[in-house]
């Protein structure tokens, strides 16, 4: 499966490599990056899983993650994110710290979506955002989703945001 490179105009969203490892890892271990997803660092090994499983469900799923790189330099993770126990793909972000309020999430996020809908013909997406996530609500809304119900998963309880396809309104 070739994992496509998607532009914009300040970001490259890409296909994970080994080279992303260490700085991957220190957004992994960033407790104010991981704190609205959970507060759970994760160890330099457990950033390799995650590398290894981002790259798997684009082979068995023909979508996943993508690298994102403003400047050349890695910044951080947007893509369809869809774990085996994940009812629908999850339009998902997380990028470090040092790139926050300056629309980089909204703008990743937005090309991903864009791709989505118009390649892979999905008719919504959802971000699965935990409550008092307010920086990723905001994202969210400036996406056009809007939050629908409530989901726990993984024994995490988290806001379903709708991101409905052009033309399809709110689908739950």
């Amino acid at each position: 499966m070739d994992i496509p490179t998607l532009t914009t105009p300040r970001l490259v969203l890409r296909a994970f490599r080994a080279a992303d490892w260490d700085a991957f890892s220190t957004l992994n271990a960033d407790p104010t990056v991981r704190d609205p997803l959970g507060g759970v660092l994760l160890s330099r090994e457990q950033t390799w899983t995650q590398i290894e499983t981002f790259l798997g469900q684009w082979a068995l799923r023909g979508y996943g993650m993508f690298a994102v790189e403003s400047a050349g330099r890695f910044i951080g993770r947007v893509g369809l994110l869809h774990f085996i126990d994940w009812p629908e793909p999850e339009l998902a972000w997380t990028l470090a710290a040092s790139v926050w309020g300056q629309g980089l999430a909204t703008e990743a996020a937005a090309e991903v979506k864009r791709w989505a809908f118009t390649t892979l013909r999905r008719d919504r997406l959802v971000s699965y955002i935990r409550s008092g996530n307010t920086r990723s609500q905001r994202v969210a809304a400036k996406l056009g989703a809007a939050q629908d119900g409530k989901i726990e998963l993984r024994g995490v309880l988290s806001e379903i945001w709708v991101h409905p396809a052009p033309g399809h309104g709110i689908v739950t």
